[in-house]
């Protein structure tokens, strides 16, 4: 009796089951993400998110309001988006909070018909890590507690590093962040000979290239330009962003060279960041696999294309 009634109920069982299988496949799947336009791709979306990150910052100096603590930026042509670490509902014009003020939204066109932004120094790391469909994707890479490690097959990782690099010393945004690569990565190709070199740099440890980016002289503001100083008076006492002497450093280092003993980082500056090649002990420990999509941890952003993947 025991097994007939058993059997009666793995019967029932299987049935839910396939009834379930049944209605989920009859059931409307999701559209697939849809391709990025050329217009998000190419270099030109660079220049809106400049312009973007530009605008905020003057904004916030005219209106004597700290810097939100932007992490991240989404660029899908029809708007720019920025994600905040912390909610705030009140976002100057032309922005607009969204997601209870974790994101800031704007229209290009917005951007276009305003005033003049101010240097977006405090964002200058701010660097295109992949495609999320349609959407262009940046993260600021001195919001890091810590390292940025990236993880994977090795010709996935070297790619997509040797494009944040190429971004960080060419692009709109990065000017003037300055780029140091450390020990074995100085000399193997990593970078291609047509990024410019006044501002990229080599150390033979991670100790020694933090000591010469604290003893480097501030690069004063070019003629004309808008007094950088305000913009350090603006960020002044802000716990969230900062930026040292006007320029911000991205160090470059593979993870076998990356000094394990305790304080050997301390060196890395608020304001800076360390991306290492491989699998190490960091703020931010990203993966990027062979389809070329990227796993970034704790940020939590679905990238289905790194930045690697767009030349």
């Amino acid at each position: 009796m025991i097994w007939y009634v058993l059997a009666v109920v793995l019967g029932l069982a299987l049935i839910g089951a396939v009834a379930a299988l049944i209605v989920t496949e009859r059931r409307p799947r999701p559209p697939k993400p849809a391709a990025a336009s050329d217009a998000v791709v190419e270099r030109g979306a660079l220049d809106v998110v400049d312009a973007g990150l530009r605008r905020l910052t003057g904004e916030c100096l005219r209106s004597g309001r700290s810097l939100p603590d932007v992490y991240a930026v989404v660029y899908s042509e029809e708007r720019l988006g920025l994600l905040l670490a912390g909610a705030e509902e009140d976002a100057p014009a032309p922005w607009t909070a969204e997601a209870d003020g974790e994101r800031w939204t704007v229209s290009p066109d917005a951007l276009r018909r305003g005033p003049e932004g101010e240097p977006a120094l405090p964002y200058a790391l701010t660097v295109t890590v992949g495609l999320d469909g349609a959407d262009r994707v940046l993260v600021d890479l001195s919001r890091a507690s810590g390292p940025v490690s990236v993880a994977g097959p090795d010709e996935e990782v070297r790619s997509l590093v040797r494009a944040v690099v190429a971004e960080a010393l060419s692009g709109p945004v990065g000017a003037p962040a300055e780029v140091t690569l450390v020990g074995s990565l100085a000399g193997d190709g990593l970078v291609a000979d047509d990024v410019p070199a006044s501002r990229l740099h080599t150390a033979a440890s991670v100790e020694e290239a933090f000591a010469r980016a604290a003893s480097a002289d501030p690069v004063p503001p070019e003629p004309g330009s808008p007094d950088v100083t305000q913009i350090f008076r603006l960020i002044e006492g802000s716990s969230q962003v900062d930026v040292q002497d006007g320029v911000s450093h991205l160090f470059v280092v593979d993870a076998s060279q990356l000094p394990r003993r305790e304080g050997a980082l301390d060196g890395l500056r608020r304001g800076d960041a360390l991306l290492v090649l491989g699998e190490a002990p960091a703020g931010w420990r990203w993966r990027a696999d062979a389809d070329g999509s990227l796993h970034t941890g704790p940020l939590g952003l679905e990238i289905t294309r790194h930045v690697g993947r767009l030349a």
